[in-house]
């Protein structure tokens, strides 16, 4: 990693995972929450911060010249901007997690969806996503455009068993959170500044198919039938395979569902 200090923005899902990830690799880490006595408690005091978007009192709070992972929605701009500029000349690198929704614009329904690459574009209208693009192409910041995300406590087989979801021709990429976590320092070391990676582990698949195999594999049964007309996107992750080098550790989505789903039954 580089040596500049990293503090991870945010302590959500992901930044769980990241935070245990990025101390395995150097001990010069800090994670920020705006309650850091609450979810930030396991960590001694130098290592936690309390940092709030809508605070500017909170800004200034951590190392100079620290490099940052953004981990929760770049918005709204207008605070983007202003943390930024409060910022400016005393940020390193800049890795930014967006999502894969950018790309959720009006489509001419072609199914099989065409695969999507980082040259789409992304709908402007939405208020992460303007925060995003702002960081990505004034700021120099690496945005990582991610699927959906899984992993322990996060199962998709529970989306399947409580009805959230169900079959329907529609595709859906995921990517589990320890790839995710792992992608995030590997965007920091060797992501190119100022592009954007899709994060994924490349296997596009449709609802119908994985209810089919929550029921054969773990006899769980839809609760009721997606009616939908949107066909999913399939998202293309040669961009981080080829440029940025990361192999996806868990491609195989179902051998990964089995190491989370018994702890839940």
């Amino acid at each position: 990693m580089p040596h500049n200090p990293l503090v991870i923005l945010g302590s959500g899902y992901t930044a769980r995972f990241l935070l245990h990830l990025a101390l395995e690799r150097s001990p010069s880490v800090v994670a920020t929450s705006r309650t850091p006595e609450r979810h930030l408690g396991h960590l001694p005091e130098g290592q936690r911060l309390r940092f709030d978007l809508s605070r500017p009192d909170t800004w200034a709070r951590f190392p100079p010249d620290a490099d940052l992972i953004w981990c929760f929605p770049a918005m709204p701009l207008d605070l983007v901007r202003e943390f930024i500029e409060s910022r400016r000349g005393s940020i390193g690198r800049l890795v930014v997690l967006g999502s894969t929704s950018a790309y959720d614009l009006e489509s001419d329904r072609q199914y099989p969806p065409p695969w999507i690459d980082e040259a789409a574009p992304v709908d402007l209208t939405k208020p992460r996503v303007q925060g995003e693009e702002f960081l990505r192409k004034d700021c120099g910041a690496v945005v990582l455009r991610v699927a959906g995300i899984y992993g322990p406590g996060r199962n998709p087989l529970d989306w399947i068993r409580t009805g959230r979801v169900g079959p329907s021709p529609k595709f859906v990429n995921l990517i589990h959170v320890e790839d995710l976590a792992a992608i995030c320092l590997a965007a920091l070391e060797r992501g190119t500044p100022g592009e954007a990676y899709n994060v994924s582990d490349g296997q596009p698949r449709t609802w119908d198919a994985l209810c089919k195999t929550a029921a054969q594999q773990w006899d769980i049964q839809p609760v009721q039938t997606a009616v939908t007309q949107d066909p999913g996107k399939r998202i293309s992750t040669t961009k981080l395979t080829q440029q940025l080098g990361y192999t996806i550790r868990h491609h195989d989505l179902f051998s990964a569902l089995s190491l989370i789903e018994p702890a839940l039954r």
